[in-house]
């Protein structure tokens, strides 16, 4: 059994409540976040261009991040050690 089925019924109802108020807060928050963003002049559209942006610029670096560690283990070296070879910042 999992550990939800061994509780009683009433606090497995009253953790859904409190998961689900929660969710409510946050849901709230973003909703508040978006109004803010739209009447400091930004469009939808401007903000989703943005956030595909971010997005793409992540799996980038991941994949950066990846190469480096394997160069790093095929020279014995630490992927730290590398950062400067490829003019790099350790806040990269």
């Amino acid at each position: 059994p999992s550990p939800r089925s061994c509780q009683p019924h009433g606090a497995n109802e009253e953790a859904l409540r409190y998961e689900i108020e929660e969710l409510k807060q946050k849901d709230l928050a973003l909703d508040q976040e978006i109004a803010q963003l739209l009447s400091e002049g930004y469009s939808l559209e401007e903000l989703e261009k943005h956030i595909s942006l971010l997005h793409e610029y992540n799996d980038i670096k991941d994949a950066g991040q990846m190469l480096l560690g394997k160069l790093a283990v095929i020279r014995g070296v630490t992927t730290k050690q590398l950062y400067p070879e490829y003019d790099l910042e350790l806040s990269d």
